[in-house]
């Protein structure tokens, strides 16, 4: 009897028993689970971890044994509450090593490190004729960026790591071209929660210091392709796009619960800038504190500035649509003393602070 398309795998763990606490509270509740093979999920302390007494064919951005290499165990290391980035960043095989050695490895392991907590993660797993599927993946993203902008880094908070586990047979090329299907779905998670580039308000896809490792036990028929058309990839996509959803609000449960207010100053543009910006037309004049309970008494003003605002994504990025003539009234150089406004949000505001008046 064949398996049937993308079932969910059935994960069983072991009983759970409480981890250690670190000196600003508790890691959470260690588990393991043994999946076939004699393949072991582990999570432990501030260590997430896989691990096969037979090894695994890895592809990885890892910090630590990155590339492509042979391992036994592949590990997502939290860095602890108090562990400082400049101690982290001088020596990161301190914390490295000293993390492996609560699960008693010293060799054959490569390493991720996250800022998350490894006991939010998410697995997800899927199945079809071919392979077996695991993503184990944490997220936190209060560090966004778009990928081709500038940066200039400050400071480093929030990483997204996955592993992507095949219990199957990929080629090496098809490993990867899983590891950026895995990406792909990463930076479509982001995208279905609308989170933003720190740097200039941007979809954001991921965060700076992301990783992604693909593992395969090399076991079955070779698989070829893995990209998200692939029956491969579709399983990788399907998988890593719910683990990081799940792990991110796990992490960082605000990304559900943003205001539209929020959500415009995370794309640069906070209620102080809307109100000193709309204030300079004549009859718009507005205090940060009236325009805020303005708009949180009327939800039609805030979807309608919400929708004004993705209109003002596709204005940046030249994309409005060709069918209609009337956005030049809209993005045209009338009230060029609000030029630092885009110009949907400009023109709502102003029809919401007028019907209002």
């Amino acid at each position: 009897m064949s398996l049937a398309l993308n079932a969910v795998y059935a994960l069983t763990s072991a009983p759970a028993k409480p981890s250690p606490q670190t000196s600003n509270g508790v890691y959470g509740v260690d588990q393991q689970r043994d999946l076939p093979g004699g393949i072991k999920f582990i999570v432990k302390d501030n260590v997430l971890a896989f691990t096969s007494p037979e090894g695994f064919d890895t592809v990885s951005s890892a910090v630590f044994n990155g590339g492509a290499k042979r391992v036994r165990n592949v590990l997502n290391i939290g860095v602890p509450p108090g562990y400082s980035n400049i101690v982290l960043h001088m020596d990161p095989m301190e914390l490295i090593t000293m993390s492996a050695a609560k699960l008693e490895i010293c060799k054959d392991y490569l390493a991720m490190v996250t800022a998350a907590n490894v006991h939010n993660f998410s697995l997800i797993s899927k199945q079809n004729e071919e392979c077996t599927v695991y993503v184990a993946a944490t997220a936190g993203c209060s560090h966004g960026e778009s990928s081709g902008e500038t940066i200039t880094i400050e400071e480093i908070t929030g990483t997204i790591n996955i592993i992507v586990l095949i219990d199957g047979a990929p080629v090496q090329s098809c490993l990867a071209a899983a590891m950026i299907t895995a990406t792909e779905a990463k930076s479509a998670a982001l995208h279905d929660f609308d989170v933003r580039s720190r740097y200039t308000g941007d979809l954001a896809t991921g965060s700076i210091t992301d990783s992604v490792t693909v593992a395969t036990t090399g076991k079955g028929s070779p698989i070829v392709l893995g990209g998200p058309a692939s029956r491969l990839g579709q399983l990788v996509g399907a998988c890593a796009r719910q683990a990081v959803t799940e792990a991110l609000l796990r992490q960082e449960p605000v990304w559900g619960q943003r205001s539209v207010l929020d959500r415009l100053k995370e794309r640069h543009l906070p209620v102080e800038k809307l109100a000193a910006e709309i204030s300079k037309i004549k009859g718009c004049e507005i205090t940060p504190e009236k325009l805020t309970d303005l708009l949180k008494n009327n939800p039609s003003a805030l979807a309608s500035l919400l929708a004004a605002a993705r209109m003002d994504d596709d204005y940046k990025k030249n994309l409005l649509p060709t069918d209609f003539t009337s956005w030049s009234q809209i993005t045209g150089s009338e009230n060029s003393k609000t030029a630092q406004l885009p110009p949907f949000i400009k023109d709502t505001l102003i029809k919401i602070i007028k019907a209002a008046h």
